[in-house]
């Protein structure tokens, strides 16, 4: 995506708060339903379909979260060889020109 197109220091980090938020947001399912199992666990009354449901969602999210915080990572590392390459293009040529 980036490799090709020029991008303005705003779309990287417009780029990097959506990937945060969904980095935040998949943890927050993930924890939810983790802390569901438990409660599930803990109560005898539980029904086996309630916790095959909530060990289905935990499987799905979990590969989730893992790809979007290795995304998030290669991204930033991105940014950060983005933004050292305009520094020092402007280093070599402080007029602008």
């Amino acid at each position: 995506m980036l490799r090709n197109q020029p991008v303005t220091e705003s779309e990287l980090r417009t780029l990097i708060e959506q990937g945060d938020g969904l980095v935040r947001s998949l943890s927050a399912h993930l924890a939810g339903s983790e802390r569901r199992l438990v409660e599930l666990s803990d109560e005898p009354d539980s029904s086996l379909g309630e916790i095959a449901t909530e060990l289905k969602r935990v499987d799905e999210l979990r590969p989730k979260l893992d790809e979007a915080r290795t995304l998030l990572e290669a991204l930033e590392t991105r940014a950060r060889e983005l933004r050292s390459s305009w520094l020092l293009r402007q280093a070599e040529n402080p007029s602008g020109r």
